[in-house]
Order: C-alpha cells, then sequence, then structure tokens
C-alpha cells in the first residue's frame, strides 16, 4: 500500500485527513506525511486500513488498477 491508495481512499470516502486518522486509529500528521510522501505506509498500518474499510486483497489489487490508469492518464471508467 503506498500514499496513492492512501489518498485514493480517503478522497473516494469525501474523509479529510483528520477524519480518515480517526476511522483507521493513527494520527492526522502520520496520514499528512504519508499523503506528502515523508513517511511509508507500516504493515500495521496497513492492517488498520483493511479492517476499517472491510479491504480484501482483490479489492486492493482493483484500487491499485485505478490508482495506476488515473496516473498513466487513463480514464479508469472508459
Amino acid at each position: 500500500m503506498n500514499k496513492e491508495i492512501i489518498k485514493f481512499l480517503r478522497k473516494s470516502y469525501n474523509l479529510t485527513q483528520r477524519d480518515f486518522a480517526k476511522l483507521v486509529n493513527c494520527s492526522f500528521a502520520l496520514i499528512a506525511l504519508i499523503e506528502v510522501g515523508k513517511r511509508s505506509v507500516s504493515a500495521n498500518l496497513e492492517d488498520k486500513i483493511k479492517f476499517a474499510f472491510e479491504l480484501d486483497q482483490n479489492q486492493i489489487d482493483s484500487i491499485i488498477a485505478i490508482v495506476k490508469s488515473v496516473s498513466d492518464g487513463v480514464s479508469p471508467f472508459i
């Protein structure tokens, strides 16, 4: 899991960084640092995110594909 996935999830649920942090039980500062690329997503945080959003590996793989498509400039909804 990386910063793009975190940001995608947060924005998909229309959450602020503070709301996202509360939901996954971590600090707002950590989410902010991850999103700007100054910190990486730990295994512990990844587990908290998976639990909070009830994500399985197939869903994460789909999100990765969407994020990659968007970053490549291709609309994921074509």
